[in-house]
C-alpha cells in the first residue's frame, strides 16, 4: 500500500496484481493461488507469525482482503 487519501489508502496495483497470481510453493496448499487460501489457513500464520519477507506481507495483505470480505475484487485480476 502507498499514499493516503481521505485517511484511507491507495492500493498498489503492482502488489493486488501480485497478489491474485502468486500460488503458494510449498505444503498443503502448494498451487493454490494465494488469494484462494482458506481464512482458516492465514489465520494460523497469524497466530504463528507470517513469514518475515515480501511473500509474508502479501499473505497479510490477502488476510486483511478476506476478513474484510474484499477478495470478489480479485476476479478480474485472475489470468486465465
Amino acid at each position: 500500500m502507498q499514499d493516503s487519501i481521505k485517511g484511507g489508502l491507495i492500493p498498489d496495483p503492482e502488489i493486488l496484481l501480485r497478489i491474485a497470481r502468486t500460488q503458494i510453493t510449498f505444503g498443503r496448499y502448494a498451487g493454490v493461488y494465494i488469494i484462494d487460501l482458506p481464512e482458516n489457513y492465514l489465520c494460523w500464520f497469524l497466530r504463528q507469525g507470517f513469514p518475515p519477507d515480501h511473500f509474508g506481507h502479501m499473505l497479510k495483505m490477502v488476510y486483511e482482503i478476506k476478513l474484510n470480505g474484499l477478495e470478489y475484487l480479485f476476479n478480474p485480476l485472475r489470468e486465465h
